[in-house]
Formats: structure tokens, sequence, C-alpha cells
């Protein structure tokens, strides 16, 4: 007999890794999620989520600019583009004054649009050196995880839960 208890454990563990890839949710809904919700290990919960998130982030480091180009050339992207556009440059102003410092804080800083989506794209944005940028988005992210880990286990009704 096939015990699917173990496939739905499974299950929960690849849900929070995916959710914790896409963009505005990333870690700040995987991880309460994870531990809330599924009742899974707050350390397994905050190193999936960390590298969930972490999964795009060269992708948007290496592409971001590419694929922001593309879209302009096209109308149907208009309201995609200029939303992008606004957040990128909004965060930009502290991350191209504080370089590095600036990049780990803006990511590590668990708020909407602050993750490693936005900050890698950021730093693609202003042409950041990659292997600085992915180590600095990889830091704030840890910083990010563990506040959001701490958080969801100390104060969950601070989270809606």
């Amino acid at each position: 007999m096939i015990n699917l208890n173990f496939f739905a454990k499974y299950l929960d563990l690849a849900k929070i890794f995916a959710i914790s890839a896409v963009p505005l949710v990333e870690q700040r809904g995987a991880i309460p999620l994870g531990i809330i919700v599924y009742g899974v290990n707050p350390l397994v919960t905050f190193a999936l989520s960390f590298l969930g998130s972490l999964f795009p982030a060269p992708f948007v480091l290496l592409f971001f600019n590419a694929v922001l180009k593309w879209m302009k050339k096209y109308r149907a992207f208009d309201f995609l583009t200029c939303f992008i556009e606004k957040k990128v440059r909004r965060g930009s102003k502290k991350v191209e004054k504080y370089k590095e410092i600036g990049l780990i804080a803006f990511v590590a800083i668990p708020l909407p649009t602050t993750g490693l989506w936005t900050g890698s794209a950021i730093a693609a944005f202003l042409g950041l050196d990659f292997k600085k940028s992915l180590l600095c988005v990889a830091l704030g992210g840890l910083i990010s995880a563990a506040v959001i880990t701490f958080l969801s286990v100390a104060f969950p009704s601070l989270l809606g839960y």
C-alpha cells in the first residue's frame, strides 16, 4: 500500500520551494505558509524558501535588460514595462548610492517589492557585476529569510495566522 502522507509531505516541500520563486510573493509568502499552514520544520522551510527564491536570481541578473527591451517593442506590454521600470528605478536610487551594501539591505528588508527578484532586476538595470550582485542578493535573501522565519515561529499572529 502506498503511504499518501509521504507524498503529501513532499508535495508541501515542493510548494514551499516553488512559491518562494514567485515574484512579489517569494519568502514572505512561502515561509509562513510552510511553518504555520503546512507545519514543516522551520529550518527546512527556511532552507527551501531561500533556495527557491535564489533560483531565479541568476536568470534575472543575466536576462532582465534583454527581456525588458524586447517587451518595450510591443504596446501590449506597456502597462507591465511601466510598472517594472517604476519599481526598479525607485529601488535603484538607494542601491546606486550604497552599491553592494545597499543591494544587501534592499533585499534583506522583508517588505513587498524588496525581494531577490527586484534586487536582481535593480542590479541588472544598473549594470552591476554579476558575481558581486548574486552574492549580495543571496546575503540579503538569507537575512530576509531569517527574519521571516523568526517572525513566523515567534509571532504567527502578526502575520495573520
